[in-house]
Order: structure tokens, then C-alpha cells, then sequence
């Protein structure tokens, strides 16, 4: 029976980080059929920038956005500051704005949180299309006509797009971990949508058809993925566009990026409690596979498997076997990788080879704090703002 549990807990964390990518890129391969969609008809689009206390970046977000390769008469950019207590308002509304185009800026004392401020603006958006993008991030000059293509497929009710991360600093801890991560996610994102759907979006650049738009709880914390996601419930899909992207720098050091990644496995948590109807197949049929290998299980099971094989796996290496000892030895060494990696990172040593176990293990480490976080109701829907590198 420990021999069954120790390889039931290492097929799960397999299967998680590994195995399910495989599947999907072999399903790809045997069943996937590249859209011909030839359609160029260009949607009226709403721009949605929230930025709180963005002032070193706002200006530059304005100006990036007014320069993509879209109709000018067919752009319209929304910035909300809600809460802000530093210029982000005043640089906002004061940026020169070329003669044609399109930029509303909203403001209130009162912070709130992301959410709140979004739901407040979205009743005054009119475009059949709605884009919502960080004010930290720079869009590629295609960004918003990629996006938008997808649309001219009636099936599909939001678009994600792909995040990328500086390598401006890619030898550091952070921008390495995290760098290779979304690369990661982008590939499995590509093939989830290619399969059938992705699997919600980051709210560094994602859109939806504005009537699809609805009010989410208030205390949603990963409003972005929440907000796709109930795009599913509706009957459509959610396309992934690799070729619209937004460059954000890297968190400026793994302890930022905990910060960030606690958080999000808090919002995990809880969405996957509030979107569990989405794990029934019989209703939305392969998405809910889907949806349970490539969310629920990294924020459920695979972290909480970790440890139980290394526990199990010391039990077992003293009376099993050379297999069972050849394992412990090489999670061992995975494990002494990681910490040689937080030991560099103090030292600002920049060897990337250890600073990728470093970040798994921050990674998983952040599911079990935020996990504690949600049960003590310690996280709230304001955002504990994570200091980033620039974007070179």
C-alpha cells in the first residue's frame, strides 16, 4: 500500500507538470486544423488600462497603445486610477493625445481594488469588443488585430493573449524562473486552445465580447481568470492569440515574485471552488479535462504530492530496493539545486541552471501560503503591488 500511494503521488506530479503537455501536443498533432479564416472586417475596440499608483509607467502605457497598428477612428482607450495616491492621474489626463484619437480617463479617491474599478467602467464601454491590459506592460504593434481576428469565429467569446517576460535580466533568479515558466504555459495555452479552449487568461493582455461582459463577485481575487472563465459557462470558447503579446519585466527578485505568485494561488484556490460546475463533462464535455489538469491540479494535489513522495520515498528507500534509493538520490540532488539557488540569489550569483528548481519550489511553496492566507481570510482584493524590472 506505500508503494501504491508513493507512485500514485509521483503520477500526479508527473501527469501535472508534464505529462498532460504531452498529451495535448500528441492530440494536437493527430487532430488539429489550422483556422483559414481569411476575413479583414476591423470591430470598434475599448482599451482598458486600471493602474494604481503606475506613474513612473502610465505615460509610456498611453503612448504605446495610441501607437498600434489599428484604425485610429475604431480605438478607444480607457484608463482608470481608482485609489491611486501618486501623479498616475494627473500624467494620465494631462498626455498629449494625437488629433483623432481616443482617451478617457477615470478617477476616484476611494481604492477598491482592480475589480471594482473595472466593474465601474464597464457599463459606459459601447464597443463590441473590450481589451484589458496592464499598465506595466508594452503591447507588440500587431497586438490588437490579432486579437480581434479570432472574433470573426462566432464560437469564440474572449481571446487570451500571451504574456512575455524581459530577458533583458534573464541569468537572475527571477527573470530566469519566471521567463521559463510562461514559456511553458504559453505552449500548454496554444494547445489547449488549438485542442478546444484555453483554460482562462492573465490579465496582462486578454479580451472579451463586451456583451458577454457580466458583474463577478466582489471578492474575486484573480478577477482575469474568473472573468474567461465564465465565458465558458455561456457556451464559447476562449482563443489564444501567441502573436499578441504583452512584454512585462521581470519580478525584481524571487521574494517579489512570492509575493505575486501567493496571490494567485489563493485566487486559484478559490476559483476553482466557485467554477467547480466547469469539472463536469458531461455538460462541457473535454474542456473540463482540461480544466482540471491544467488549473485544479497545480493548485491542489500536484503541491500537496511533493512532499508526500519525498517523504514516502525515504520510507521506502531503506527497505525497497535500489530503485527506490536511486529516486530519493536524485530528488535530493533536486532539491539541493533549489537551494543552492536561493544561497545565489542572496550572493547575486547568476547561474540559471539552479535558479530554475529554485523557482518550481517558490512556485509550489506559494500554493500552501496562499491556501493558509484563504482559509485565515488574510488575502484581500487589493493588490500588494510587486516591484518589477523594466522592460529593456
Amino acid at each position: 500500500m506505500l508503494e501504491l500511494f508513493f507512485w500514485l503521488n509521483v503520477l500526479i506530479v508527473v501527469y501535472t507538470y508534464l505529462g498532460y503537455g504531452l498529451i495535448l501536443l500528441i492530440l494536437n498533432l493527430l487532430f488539429f486544423k489550422k483556422n483559414q479564416s481569411t476575413e479583414t472586417e476591423k470591430p470598434e475596440v475599448s482599451v482598458l488600462i486600471a493602474a494604481y499608483n503606475e506613474e513612473d509607467w502610465i505615460v509610456e502605457k498611453i503612448n504605446n497603445t495610441l501607437s498600434l497598428d489599428y484604425p485610429a477612428e475604431l480605438l478607444k482607450v480607457i484608463v482608470i486610477t481608482d485609489g491611486s495616491t501618486d501623479g498616475t492621474f494627473q500624467k494620465a489626463k494631462s498626455c498629449s493625445v494625437p488629433t483623432g484619437m481616443s482617451v478617457e480617463v477615470y478617477h476616484q479617491n476611494e481604492r477598491k481594488g482592480k475589480l471594482a474599478a473595472i466593474e465601474r467602467i464597464m457599463p459606459l464601454v459601447k464597443t463590441p469588443i473590450t481589451i484589458f491590459t496592464d499598465a506595466n506592460t508594452h503591447l507588440n504593434q500587431q497586438a490588437i488585430q490579432r486579437l480581434v481576428y479570432h472574433y470573426h469565429n462566432p464560437k469564440i467569446g474572449a481571446v487570451a493573449g500571451e504574456k512575455r517576460i524581459s530577458s533583458a535580466n534573464k541569468d537572475e533568479a527571477s527573470s530566469a524562473g519566471e521567463g521559463m515558466y510562461w514559456k511553458y504555459e504559453s505552449l500548454l495555452k496554444r494547445w489547449d486552445a488549438q485542442l478546444y479552449s484555453a483554460v482562462g487568461a492573465a490579465g496582462e493582455l486578454f479580451s472579451i465580447r463586451t456583451d458577454l461582459y457580466e458583474n463577478i463577485p466582489a471578492d474575486t481575487l484573480i478577477e482575469d481568470f474568473y472573468l474567461t472563465m465564465t465565458v465558458l459557462r455561456k457556451g464559447y470558447q476562449i482563443a489564444y492569440a501567441a502573436d499578441a503579446y504583452a512584454l512585462e519585466g521581470a519580478s525584481a527578485s524571487v521574494g517579489e515574485e512570492l509575493k505575486r505568485k501567493i496571490r494567485i494561488a489563493a485566487g486559484g484556490l478559490q476559483a476553482s471552488w466557485r467554477l467547480r460546475d466547469l469539472l463536469n463533462p458531461f455538460r462541457y464535455g473535454i474542456f473540463s479535462w482540461q480544466f482540471f489538469s491544467h488549473k485544479v491540479l497545480r493548485w491542489t494535489l500536484a503541491p500537496l504530492a511533493l512532499p508526500i513522495v519525498l517523504i514516502l520515498n525515504l520510507l521506502l528507500a531503506f527497505s525497497n530496493g535500489q530503485v527506490y534509493q536511486g529516486l530519493l538520490i536524485l530528488q535530493i540532488l533536486f532539491y539541493l539545486l533549489a537551494l543552492l539557488g536561493w544561497v545565489f540569489e542572496k550572493k547575486q550569483l547568476k547561474i540559471k541552471a539552479f535558479f530554475i528548481p529554485y523557482y518550481f519550489c517558490v512556485m509550489n511553496y506559494s500554493v500552501f501560503l496562499g491556501f493558509a492566507r484563504l482559509l485565515k481570510g488574510q488575502q484581500t482584493v487589493l493588490w500588494e503591488k510587486v516591484e518589477r524590472k523594466r522592460n529593456q
